[in-house]
């Protein structure tokens, strides 16, 4: 039985990690599909249908070789999603720069005038 019920839990599993990317795909197409040319948004749209097909099986080399399609299909989202979250922090810092009065380098040299070493000593109290 222990044979059959390790078949059993590699199909859970497989079900299991389907499941969480065809979430984590259909969310991310929903928050940012529109960076998507037509095509991409066809090809991902279709790894996540064949994967909740598979889903419907026993099949688990055929779940997880779906998953892998879907992960290879969805990357071009991830890398537009990742490109646009790196240009809006490189404009934010710019602009948190230009907030700064300038260069942001003398600002920060500036507030670093301000630290004191001091040397101290433990005292108990004696009782």
């Amino acid at each position: 039985n222990a044979a059959e019920d390790g078949k059993k839990l590699q199909l859970v599993q497989a079900r299991n990690s389907a499941d969480a990317m065809v979430h984590s795909v259909k969310k991310s197409v929903a928050e940012h599909g529109d960076k998507l040319d037509a095509g991409e948004k066809e090809k991902v749209e279709a790894a996540i249908k064949d994967v909740e097909d598979a889903l419907k099986g026993e099949d688990r080399t055929a779940i997880e070789a779906k998953t892998e399609a879907l992960m290879t299909a969805s990357q071009k989202l991830g890398e537009k999603v990742y490109a646009d979250s790196q240009a809006a922090a490189a404009a934010t810092s710019a602009a948190s720069a230009g907030a700064a009065g300038g260069d942001a380098p003398n600002a920060k040299s500036k507030a670093d005038d301000d630290v004191v070493d001091a040397d101290f000593t433990e005292v108990k109290d004696r009782k």
